[in-house]
């Protein structure tokens, strides 16, 4: 398996956000954390929140769960901000008495932004977002005391342990991978973890792939998805051979003008081009903490 870096650097130069360009160098030791703070600050909103097309088919202004994830995404690399508890504060005020986050908050304008985001009823709990933030964020309260210590975390983490619980059939395939991922964010912390993680797990098949329900032709879930980090406990989920086939899928799909292509519907050229930055950045992150790169 051969990736051009090279190639790479020089797709997110031409076609990716400043923000994944600071993540890609960052990656390799190029800069330090400020500057890939100072990229994320450009989509944040005085409430603390984020929005601004963070989340690349959410492009109203307001702050949304979807860009507090990318932004609690981006804090979990760079280590300890005081942006991150601020963030979880402003995940505080629009979570429901349940814990769990809505899959958005009202769009006051919906251009360019994608049906299911403007749709989305702001007065029920999301397990797919929630799931995603509260993974993203106890990832990033490893290294940062103040999310590891804040109520809305613990809340969260409450409402994903027992939405999780109360599930009994397979979820949509999106929602799967993103409780998966909470349940071993979570692992070595959290007993309750092991018996769901096991649970989930058998709604996967041997193959890792799980096709995406209402999604664009082709569109799955695979491993990778599921399992991205080595000597991690989901990894037990698959075999050495799934997840090695999967490496070489990965690496494989560097294109020519060395980005990675996404197997999902965009909603706007800007989103098109910004998805294409982010999977590459993804990409070549991914293969390199499996010893790819």
């Amino acid at each position: 398996m051969t990736i051009d870096l090279k190639a790479a650097a020089s797709f997110l130069a031409g076609h990716g956000r400043l923000l994944d360009r600071r993540r890609f160098e960052f990656l390799f030791g190029r800069v330090a954390p400020d500057a890939v703070l100072d990229a994320v600050d450009a989509y944040r909103n005085p409430d603390g929140g984020y929005g601004w097309g963070l989340e690349p088919d959410l492009r109203a202004p307001e702050s949304q769960p979807g860009g507090a994830l990318h932004a609690l995404e981006v804090f979990a690399e760079v280590g300890p901000t005081p942006r991150a508890a601020s963030v979880c504060d402003w995940l505080a005020g629009v979570s429901l008495p349940d814990g769990g986050v809505p899959f958005a908050v009202p769009v006051a304008d919906p251009a360019a932004c994608a049906p299911f985001w403007v749709q989305a009823d702001p007065q029920v709990s999301s397990l797919q977002s929630t799931a995603f933030i509260a993974e993203v964020a106890n990832r990033a309260a490893a290294r940062d005391p103040q999310v590891a210590g804040h109520p809305w975390l613990a809340a969260a983490t409450r409402y994903c342990f027992d939405a999780i619980a109360a599930l009994d059939a397979a979820p949509h395939a999106i929602v799967l991978r993103f409780a998966v991922g909470f349940l071993d964010a979570v692992y070595e912390s959290d007993a309750e973890a092991g018996p769901l993680l096991e649970k989930l797990g058998s709604f996967i098949p041997a193959n890792g792939i799980v096709p995406v329900a209402g999604g664009a032709g082709g569109e799955s879930m695979r491993p990778l998805d599921f399992a991205p980090l080595p000597d991690r406990p989901v990894r037990r989920l698959f075999s050495t051979e799934v997840i090695d086939g999967d490496l070489r899928r990965l690496a494989d799909g560097q294109q020519d003008d060395g980005g990675w292509r996404v197997d999902f519907d965009s909603y706007s050229p800007a989103a098109a081009l910004e998805w294409r930055g982010y999977v590459t950045f993804g990409a070549v992150s991914l293969l390199r903490a499996n010893g790819v790169i």
